[in-house]
């Protein structure tokens, strides 16, 4: 860090807690925001609700896919549309700690120590390439993912809500890239993938983007401080007896299947719950039903799941797992 280096202003939101929305006024904004991003990703319908969805839940996102598919995009447009601050870390082998979180120095000025903080400091982070960070700096992000603070020596700094982290990686090239770690994943609520547009789709983006990026002109439909609302409107969705029973019963089941090496976590369990109400608040329905938990489970269990060596032969990863698991069956 430059001395002369000056430290970024934070941006610490309204001191007054925001004004309490309810659940239909939070649908409609969760809806506008979709639609706004939908004028930049064409034909993802259903990623662009589960990564808002991700977004009301407090929850961070991990895409997987190939180079060129809009994972950047995506990311951008969830924060243009959600008027949130946006830094983006391009991860290398060489990025270091202090290159997340920031970093102290001595003002030149002033004579005095500051504070440099570093681009995590934001509300919606797009870690790019995360597989290409060393062990060392993916683990500087996990207070942050886990807790929304950071720690540096004996002062810690809470993060502005809303905040999140939506990560990505290319599963194809492997060279130079360290796996992520399972304390890393487990942080991670869902993991998907865009996947290449289908041939309509792709001849509407040269359409609609022949002139100029959509991503240039995007405006925001909202506030941050109203995503921190829509975000505790989420919560008090209505979850029965008998759908967190099925819920617990899916993820303990995880557990209990001998070709896993690891089953589902406890912040598993948590994470589709949240996920659940988050995604019923977007569909409007009145509570969460067994239907709903068992069609994100796969995005918000299988990541987390880790499959035997020698049961690969039949199950490639936890998603194979989780489907057996759904449809009545007993993985073995």
């Amino acid at each position: 860090m430059p001395a002369d280096a000056k430290t970024p202003k934070l941006t610490i939101g309204s001191i007054a807690p925001p004004k309490g929305l309810s659940t239909e006024e939070a649908s409609a904004i969760a809806r506008q925001i979709i639609s706004n991003v939908e004028k930049v990703i064409v034909g993802k319908h259903d990623q662009v609700v589960l990564a808002v969805a991700v977004l009301l839940a407090e929850g961070h996102l991990l895409v997987e896919d190939v180079p060129g598919v809009a994972k950047t995009m995506l990311a951008r447009a969830i924060a243009q549309s959600a008027g949130c601050t946006f830094k983006r870390i391009q991860c290398t082998p060489d990025l270091l700690p202090s290159d997340v979180l920031g970093e102290p120095y001595i003002d030149r000025e002033s004579g005095r120590p500051e504070f440099y903080f570093g681009p995590l400091f934001s509300q919606l982070v797009l870690v790019d390439e995360i597989n290409r960070a060393s062990p060392r700096t993916q683990a500087a992000m996990l207070e942050a993912m886990g807790e929304r603070m950071i720690t540096w020596g004996k002062i810690t700094y809470r993060l502005q809500r809303p905040f999140m982290v939506i990560a990505t990686q290319n599963p194809i090239e492997q060279k130079g890239t360290f796996p992520l770690p399972e304390a890393q994943k487990d942080r991670f609520l869902v993991q998907l993938s865009l996947g290449y547009p289908g041939l309509n789709d792709e001849r509407q983006m040269l359409d609609r983007f022949e002139r100029q990026h959509p991503i240039e002109v995007l405006k925001p439909i909202t506030t941050p401080d109203q995503i921190v609302s829509c975000q505790e409107a989420a919560r008090r969705v209505p979850v029965a007896p008998e759908v967190r029973n099925a819920l617990l019963a899916l993820v303990r089941a995880t557990r209990e299947v001998p070709a896993l090496r690891l089953g589902a976590s406890p912040r598993g369990s948590l994470g589709l719950f949240r996920l659940a109400q988050a995604m019923a608040l977007i569909q409007r329905n009145d509570a969460v039903s067994v239907d709903l938990i068992k069609s994100l489970a796969e995005v918000v269990l299988a990541h987390r799941l880790i499959v035997k060596q020698e049961r690969r032969n039949r199950y490639q990863d936890g998603r194979d797992v989780i489907r057996e698991i759904i449809a009545g069956k007993k993985p073995d």
